[in-house]
């Protein structure tokens, strides 16, 4: 089993920046889609931005494209989320997830982040 953990949320100004980031207890995602979710109080839980292990290509939600970028580090094993022209908007939980090849579902998920954009 794949176990995920999340850091770098805070607190910060709408306009500024955070990055997120997302390690695991296995040694290569390289079969993997890796992506971010995020959930705020009394909202449904979206799909942030994905990106794909092996190639790096990536998708964004439409929200988000131009201000977020997802990366992945192939010598320290995790998958970064740098967040650049935050908003409030933006205030919620962020997940990290990962999905095996071939699977129909997010097979494993961090705990979350808290990011916190205030106005």
């Amino acid at each position: 089993q794949v176990h995920l953990v999340e850091s770098g949320g805070g607190l910060v100004q709408a306009g500024g920046s955070l990055r997120l980031s997302c390690a695991a207890s296995e040694r290569t995602f390289s079969p993997f889609r890796m992506g971010w979710f995020r959930q705020a109080p009394g909202k449904e839980r979206e799909f942030v931005a994905m990106i794909r292990w092996w190639s790096g290509d990536s998708t964004y939600a439409e929200s988000v494209k131009g201000r977020f970028t997802i990366s992945r580090d192939n010598v320290k094993n995790t998958v970064d989320l740098q967040m650049n022209s935050l908003k409030p908007e933006d205030t919620a939980v962020y997940y990290c997830a990962a999905q095996r090849p071939g699977a129909t579902r997010w097979d494993f998920w961090g705990q979350g982040t808290q990011v916190t954009v205030s106005s």
